[in-house]
């Protein structure tokens, strides 16, 4: 009989463990049963406690890590975005107008285009396509194209009509439509100016994209991911439905995926009036956090500034101050906890100055029984001054989340539109250096949702093809081990679920990944490199290659 109260049911060994347990900080093998981590040490002892019907695999002296979790993943629309155009590694304004042009060609009239992804910052012309541009491409078809940031989008004549936008429609709130010298619009779209087109086409996101979610599990699972926490965007338009269709996965499949499934500040008096609590859910499928705008983005020029950019204004605020701080209040004092976009540096002090105000005067009183299961958050803190982050971090109840690969897509953009102000740009090492529990993620899809390539973005702070020379700002890398704990025990712990997710502990979720080279030990620009041999969510296999 085994010496575990359990007989495993899966054994690996001959592993390189990389624990994040303080008790156990590396071992050989690993024992579970039912889900969960029975037994950790090495290969020997381990291998003892097999019965017949225990399955074994044999590493080969594979580095394992913790199941990793993105903390910032838009799943709904990188899910339906997969059907359509991905303009990622588009490399020029002349290669986007062609594969643009391609697309038209093999759709009916009518038909919708819809792409997401282009960098305009990152090619040689350097140009933002318009809608003239894109008329020229075709008239017959709706066409929409999202930037890489997801703040601003460029439409054509016939996608402005639908969504009737001319000469004369106004701003709505909280969003800018770009008029020329006429009063022509330009097409191009601007925060929630994007939702007047967004909302015509919600038929045609919602149509299979439960089967689109479904299809994009096994493809994170290669990743490594065990875990997303999946966030809305502006306006809240896909929330019910990304709700609903989480829940038809959890209930109708084996959901090899963890979620934690944002709310829109939009419907924050809603989620009160039911009594939803942030942790809501099952250990597959939770309540996550409310979402809040306080400005935009920097490659849409409106994140808000401290200084004018170098070629625009200082950008824009979104929700005003005023209104997040009642929100926040409303929500912690309902067991909700709040998550704020903020890019701007002024927007990240100004929302430094209102946590300190609320979340200071929380911690004096005694705790109560609807305080939420877990931190507020900052999402991005994407530019922020030294002296923000030192005040940041003296705050409890507070985490921050950050996107590391951004950092390199966003590098050109940044030098661009602030020039040396850049140094307050994806400050991770200050961070980390004033005790913020800083999670990593990609903004998917945004950025690779690869958690790799993301290590690689922090510890190196270079594009893949190693420039710049040394990283750029490079007193602002992190180790691997720190890179890890923020893709696993941190985003663990801003969720609530330290105690069962984050590291390989007996008693937790049998979570991990297995890698086909060891991430700690090779130079760090191999680590983008690096692939995923073996994935398991709740002790069952939910990815495999055949190496192993």
């Amino acid at each position: 009989m085994s010496g575990f109260s359990q007989i495993p049911q899966l054994i690996l060994t001959n592993g390189k463990f990389y624990t994040q347990d303080n008790t156990i900080s590396a071992a050989e093998a690993i024992a579970i049963a039912n889900g969960r981590i029975i037994g950790l040490g090495d290969s020997k002892t381990i291998l003892k406690s097999a019965e017949h019907q225990t399955e074994i695999i044999n590493l080969g002296g594979r580095r394992v890590l913790p199941g990793m979790i993105d903390s910032h993943f838009h799943y709904h629309e990188w899910a339906f975005m997969r059907r359509h155009l991905n303009l990622a590694k588009v490399s020029s304004f002349a290669e986007c107008l062609t594969v643009l042009k391609n697309e038209a060609n093999k759709k009916n009239p009518g038909e919708w285009i819809i792409g997401q992804g282009f960098n305009e910052s990152d090619w040689p012309e350097n140009k933002m396509p318009l809608r003239k541009d894109l008329d020229r491409i075709t008239t017959a078809h709706p066409l929409i194209i999202w930037r890489c940031d997801l703040h601003l989008a460029v439409a054509n004549s016939v996608a402005l009509g639908i969504a009737n936008i001319g000469p004369d429609t106004p701003n709505p709130p909280e969003g800018i439509i770009e008029k020329d010298g006429t009063s022509q619009p330009t097409g191009v779209l601007r925060e929630l100016a994007i939702n007047l087109v967004k909302k015509t086409i919600l038929e045609l996101m919602d149509k299979d994209i439960v089967n689109a979610m479904y299809e994009g599990i096994h493809t994170l699972n290669g990743l490594g991911l065990t875990g997303v926490h999946d966030i809305r965007l502006m306006g809240g338009l896909e929330g019910a439905s990304a709700l609903k269709a989480w829940e038809s996965l959890e209930q109708s499949t084996t959901m090899n995926i963890r979620a934690w499934v944002a709310l829109p500040g939009e419907y924050l008096d809603e989620a009160i009036t039911l009594g939803l609590k942030s942790g809501f859910g099952n250990d597959k499928l939770r309540i996550g956090h409310v979402k809040f705008f306080a400005d935009g983005g920097m490659g849409a020029r409106t994140a808000y500034m401290i200084d004018p950019y170098l070629d625009a204004d200082v950008g824009m605020p979104l929700t005003p101050m005023s209104e997040l701080e009642f929100a926040l209040k409303r929500a912690d004092n309902s067991g909700l906890a709040v998550m704020i976009h903020a890019i701007g540096d002024r927007t990240n002090r100004e929302l430094v100055d209102l946590l300190e105000r609320v979340m200071c005067s929380s911690s004096q009183q005694q705790q109560k029984q609807t305080q939420p299961s877990m931190p507020h958050r900052i999402e991005h803190l994407q530019m922020i001054r030294t002296e923000d982050i030192q005040r940041l971090g003296a705050i409890k109840r507070v985490a921050g989340c950050v996107q590391p690969h951004n950092l390199v897509l966003d590098i050109n953009m940044v030098e661009q539109s602030v020039g040396n102000k850049g140094r307050f740009a994806y400050c991770f090492r200050d961070m980390l250096d004033a005790g913020i529990n800083v999670m990593f993620s990609s903004d998917t899809p945004v950025c690779d949702p690869s958690p790799l390539v993301g290590i690689h973005a922090a510890v190196t702070r270079q594009r893949a093809d190693g420039t710049p020379k040394n990283g750029w700002y490079p007193d602002q890398k992190v180790t691997v081990e720190e890179a890890i704990y923020a893709y696993t025990m941190a985003p663990a712990l801003a969720s609530g679920a330290g105690h069962t997710l984050g590291s390989l502990s007996i008693g937790k979720f049998a979570d991990m990944v297995v890698l086909d080279r060891d991430i700690l030990s090779i130079d760090p620009a191999d680590i983008i490199n690096t692939s995923v041999e073996l994935t398991l969510v709740d002790g069952q296999i939910a990815y495999r290659t055949a190496n192993l």
